[in-house]
């Protein structure tokens, strides 16, 4: 049980440490309210068990060998992210109603919100290098693979989701600074430059 609570404090706080997923969370509590982010928060969760799947099976030890494919699947990360920030600073200013706090110009669906926080999450290949280091910490080899398995990775999804949850309802508190007083522009100028600084950070940082 202390093994199990030093892991799911590792895993917390490096989860709700900002990050393109939690600003991304952060900004869709804005724009959509956390209701909708929920399925931001989802489609991060099942990347986050993707990463985690792949990292038990090894390829973490793969990327961390293969400096080739960590880059390129590190670079192109960080093109999504700069991507996304490019099209959130042209995009139409947002305009909330003072109110209610509804966004009235949103036009996304499920499937959008949900492939962004997937993509966001699954472009970072940093994830899985951590996942590998993290997991043989917390493995018994006498306990069944299955279960050992089921316990590391359901507890990780449910803090993914949390913590991105967090920031949209973080989001939702500040939607008062964008209402029609003070235009959307101003959000779009803000998150559509954090993603982009996010993504610029990323291509010059050496690991």
């Amino acid at each position: 049980m202390e093994f199990f609570l030093v892991y799911l404090t590792t895993v917390f706080v490096a989860s709700i440490i900002p990050g393109p997923s939690m600003i991304l969370g952060l900004t869709h509590g804005i724009k959509y309210g956390a209701k909708k982010a929920m399925a931001t928060a989802l489609g991060n969760t099942c990347a986050s068990l993707i990463q985690a799947s792949i990292s038990i099976a090894g390829l973490g030890a793969v990327l961390t060998a293969s400096q080739p494919l960590f880059f390129t699947l590190k670079y192109a990360g960080a093109a999504y992210l700069i991507y996304l920030g490019l099209k959130l600073w042209f995009s139409k200013p947002m305009t909330i109603d003072a109110s209610s706090h509804r966004n009235l110009t949103d036009d996304s669906s499920f499937g959008k919100r949900f492939s962004q926080g997937f993509y966001v999450a699954v472009a970072n290949p940093k994830a899985i290098v951590f996942f590998s280091a993290l997991f043989p910490q917390f493995i018994d080899t006498t306990t069944s693979p299955l279960a050992q398995y089921l316990g590391l990775v359901i507890p990780l999804s449910i803090i993914a989701f949390m913590c991105m949850m967090i920031y949209a309802l973080g989001g939702t508190k500040i939607t008062r600074f964008f209402t029609k007083e003070n235009p959307g522009n101003n959000f779009n100028r803000i998150m559509g430059g954090s993603f982009i600084t996010l993504g610029i950070g990323i291509v010059v940082s050496e690991q």
